[in-house]
This record gives C-alpha cells, sequence and structure tokens, in this order.
C-alpha cells in the first residue's frame, strides 16, 4: 500500500470542528430554572401593572383576571393626587438619604476597625453586629415602642420632643437595624485587601485616618455603591416602622400613602395597584444609576478571599 492511499489525518479535522458539542442536562436545567425563576418573578409586576391601565368600572364588571375592554392613563394621575404623593416622596427622602449615609459612614468605620485595629474583643464585637440581624422587628416592637414614648428630643429634630412621631425616630430605628448587616460585608470585603498595602502605608508614615480615609474606603467603592442600592431600597420601601411608630399620616414615607387609597368599606384595587407603580419608581431609578458599581460590588466580593 503507497502512501497516496492513506487518508491524510488533517482531512478529518475540519469534520470534528464542525460538529456542535451536545449541551448538558445540567445547563439545560439551569437555564430553564432560571426563566421560571424570573417569569415567576416578574408575574405579580406585571399583572400589577395590567391591573393599574384598567378602569375601575372595566375589573368591576368584568374581573380583574379577564381581557381588557378599555385601556387608560387616569389611575396614574387621580392616584398622584388623591393620594398627595408628592408629599409623602419628601418624606421618604428625608428618612431615606440620611439613614442611608449614616449607615455606611459608621459600618465602614466599625469594619474598618475590627478588620485592621488589633484588638481582643474584634471577633466579639463582629459577632453581636451580626447577631444583632437574626432578631425579628416584631420580636421587639413593644418594648421599642414603650422607649420611644420615653426618649426626649431636641424640638428641631422632632415637633413632639419624643423618638415617637418623628422623622428623626425613624432614621434611627432604620440605622440600628442595617447597621449589623453593613457591617458584616464591609469587615469581609476589608479582609481581601492585600496586608502589604497598609504595611508600606505605615512604613509611608500614614496614620489610622489617612489609612481608612484615603485608602480603604477608595478600594471599598464598589461594596459601598452594592450596599447604598440595597439599603435604599429596603428604608424606601420600609413599612413597618412607618406604621407602628409614627401616629401623624403626613410624617409617614410614601409606602405608607398608600393606606390614604383605602376606603373602609371600598378599596379601588386599580388605584392602588397605580399609585404602587408609581412608588417603586425611585428604587428603579436608584438601582439603573448604580447598576454598574453593585454588579462590581458584587462581583468582587465573590472572588476576592
Amino acid at each position: 500500500m503507497t502512501t497516496d492511499t492513506l487518508p491524510p489525518p488533517l482531512q478529518a479535522q475540519p469534520a470534528a470542528q464542525g460538529r456542535k458539542k451536545p449541551r448538558p442536562w445540567g445547563q439545560i436545567a439551569s437555564q430553564l430554572f432560571l426563566i421560571s425563576a424570573s417569569v415567576m418573578w416578574l408575574l405579580p409586576i406585571a399583572f400589577a401593572l395590567y391591573v393599574a391601565i384598567r378602569p375601575y368600572e372595566d375589573t368591576t364588571k368584568y374581573g380583574y383576571v379577564s381581557l381588557p375592554h378599555h385601556l387608560t392613563l387616569k389611575n396614574f394621575s387621580d392616584a398622584w393626587v388623591q393620594s398627595d404623593m408628592l408629599h409623602f416622596f419628601l418624606n421618604s427622602v428625608l428618612i431615606t438619604l440620611p439613614a442611608v449615609v449614616i449607615v455606611l459612614a459608621l459600618a465602614s468605620g466599625v469594619a474598618f476597625v475590627l478588620t485592621r485595629v488589633n484588638v481582643k474583643i474584634n471577633v466579639v464585637l463582629l459577632i453581636v453586629f451580626t447577631a444583632g440581624n437574626l432578631l425579628p422587628q416584631q420580636v421587639i416592637i413593644t418594648p421599642l415602642y414603650r422607649i420611644f414614648l420615653k426618649l426626649p428630643l431636641p424640638s428641631f429634630l422632632s415637633g413632639s420632643g419624643l423618638m415617637y412621631n418623628s422623622i428623626t425616630g425613624l432614621i434611627v430605628i432604620n440605622v440600628a437595624f442595617q447597621l449589623g448587616f453593613c457591617v458584616f460585608v464591609l469587615s469581609n470585603y476589608m479582609k481581601s485587601v492585600p496586608e502589604e498595602m497598609y504595611e508600606a502605608a505605615m512604613v509611608d508614615g500614614a496614620s489610622l485616618w489617612v489609612r481608612f480615609w484615603k485608602l480603604t474606603l477608595p478600594l471599598c467603592r464598589p461594596a459601598l455603591a452594592a450596599l447604598a442600592t440595597l439599603l435604599t431600597t429596603w428604608i424606601y420601601n420600609d413599612f413597618f416602622w412607618a406604621i407602628t411608630l409614627m401616629s401623624s399620616g403626613d410624617k409617614r414615607p410614601v409606602t405608607s400613602a398608600l393606606a390614604n387609597l383605602q376606603g373602609q368599606f371600598v378599596s379601588n384595587q386599580n388605584l392602588i395597584a397605580a399609585a404602587a407603580m408609581i412608588a417603586a419608581v425611585p428604587t428603579l431609578i436608584v438601582y439603573i444609576l448604580l447598576q454598574k458599581q453593585f454588579i462590581a460590588g458584587l462581583s468582587l466580593g465573590s472572588s476576592k478571599g
């Protein structure tokens, strides 16, 4: 047999390269799961939007789960006017922005001390801050309610002179309950910063404050942005504290403004759905603005260490 009759080995490579490798069943199952989870997550939002653009008379006659006979945006304008949405938006801003700034400032400082300052009780403090997140809010609402009724505040911080029924009280309680989670996240993130950077800074004569302000915080910017997004969503959407620790309806945040559209005997669910869609817009804007930093904070925090 001559060498001319032997099939060249290179001729079989293009055919092998043209074949598509079959997808593993695990990858297909994971994609189906993600698609199903996304549909289940978006379905209630889509249904609320569907109810919001239908007139109340249409849903009363044909039911909420029915084909629409008429669509309108009038529910959004009515919800904005009837619930005095702008006023409650400003209340939410006065509560959310200071609370987010204070939480991030305190959490970053505490996390830096716990991770970069050698103190014997560091582990104990970290456990205490973390354990605070395990306590349900409903468990301590009775003693906390009585404490708020007795704690005095200056008149420029509270019109009633107490922590109760004041925006300052809501800021304080949100800071207290969100601080532990942020300390836990930032302390783990700061541990991923190389120790050699701090040693070099100490050799250059950098003080503890310089190492915190000019070295640690810039490196933690993605984590801070991710936490800012989460905190804004959680504090802005808070309803429990605003109802239990605030008696004046005009001081409550926007989430409690939806209750103003609830009648004693009849409820216009179309109007409430439209107001809920409007109330969700600020958190959506915050996420869009901080989307890159949010994803970077999550990905960097998971890859370091």
